[in-house]
């Protein structure tokens, strides 16, 4: 028994001259076993190296007690915040996080869930990919019984639950400050209008330049992606048209930040020569100067319901009715969206 890899029940059993199921309870702490005896079980266990073999318990149980989660990135503040919000009230709840990151390509994402399914997680909470289209791999999972919430990117799939931000009314909210401080050349880097949040972002938008009566220019409306190449390409092609507006409403930090590092590249100066909001922060962001406005997302609220959510269905499987929950945005309003023609804020990035 020196190979404390492979100690086993039986290995606790015979050192103690007790059963095998008297060893399961005790560390299990079933009240069949005395306080004593089990005692003696959990010293002997630790002595001897015991840890729990988790596949084979999970097999006779055929509960895991594990979400498996995929998201799309995690080098960026919203989903790095989001994952310790999802991890936190998890270990609350006494499960574990099987994270798995499809890095934007839905082959990823699906290679990902197959492999979670296969390791039984309890559900799965998704944040999709960009590339993201096809609804099989979801519907799979739907057809085995595992409860499935998706976040901030969703699909539209019957007995999914969805966890939400008020997209559309975080982006009316950023248009209407920008036209309320004097902007009418305003433009919008949208991201992917496929996905949910390309899509209501920009309908947002929309909705603000109509009420306003402001006209949107198309040539200053651009898809592309949602990180920071998309923000720095988009905005160095519109630069090198000559047809710039003054003002745009990003669709992620990221894609901003491309933004800024553009902007600061071709000698310009935010907000004097063009004016930047966008949706989501970052812990950097007090180091970026000017300080960008955002509509806030907060991740640690998306986290916390995604995972309540899945526990709910997990828990209560027969009656559970699937909810698609939003939650409201606020827009943050620093150095940007704030129109200032007469000084001048020196770009740093």
């Amino acid at each position: 028994m020196n190979n404390k890899a492979h100690i086993t029940l039986s290995d606790i059993a015979k050192k103690l001259n007790v059963s095998k199921v008297t060893v399961s309870k005790a560390l299990r702490g079933h009240p069949d076993i005395s306080k004593e005896t089990t005692k003696r079980v959990k010293k002997t266990a630790e002595e001897l190296g015991y840890t729990p073999n988790f596949a084979a318990r999970n097999l006779s149980s055929r509960k895991s007690n594990t979400i498996g989660v995929v998201v799309p990135k995690i080098a960026h503040f919203f989903f790095s915040s989001l994952i310790e919000s999802i991890y936190d009230t998890a270990f609350i709840n006494n499960y574990d996080i099987a994270l798995t990151v499809s890095q934007e390509n839905a082959e990823r994402e699906r290679k990902h869930i197959e492999t979670l399914l296969a390791m039984r997680v309890d559900g799965l909470v998704v944040s999709i990919s960009q590339q993201t289209k096809d609804k099989a791999i979801f519907e799979k999972a739907l057809d085995r019984g595992v409860p499935l919430v998706f976040m901030d990117r969703v699909m539209d799939i019957k007995g999914t639950s969805h966890v939400t931000v008020d997209d559309r009314g975080g982006a009316f909210k950023a248009t209407e400050q920008a036209i309320k401080n004097g902007y009418r050349k305003i433009g919008h880097f949208g991201g992917y209008k496929e996905i949910n949040i390309g899509k209501n972002r920009y309908a947002g938008f929309a909705d603000a330049m109509k009420q306003y009566g402001v006209p949107i220019n198309q040539d200053w409306v651009v898809y592309g992606g949602f990180g920071e190449s998309y923000g720095y390409e988009g905005f160095m092609k519109m630069y090198r048209s000559g047809n710039l507006p003054e003002f745009v409403l990003a669709v992620t930090y990221p894609v901003a930040l491309g933004m800024y590092a553009a902007i600061s590249e071709v000698g310009m100066r935010i907000p004097d020569d063009i004016d930047i909001v966008c949706f989501g922060n970052s812990n950097i962001s007090r180091f970026i100067k000017p300080e960008m406005s955002f509509v806030n997302q907060p991740t640690d609220v998306i986290g916390r319901t995604a995972i309540e959510l899945v526990l709910e269905h997990i828990r209560d499987s027969d009656d559970f009715k699937p909810k698609r929950v939003q939650i409201p945005t606020e827009l943050i309003v620093r150095e940007t969206c704030v129109r200032n023609k007469h000084v001048g804020v020196p770009l740093t990035v």
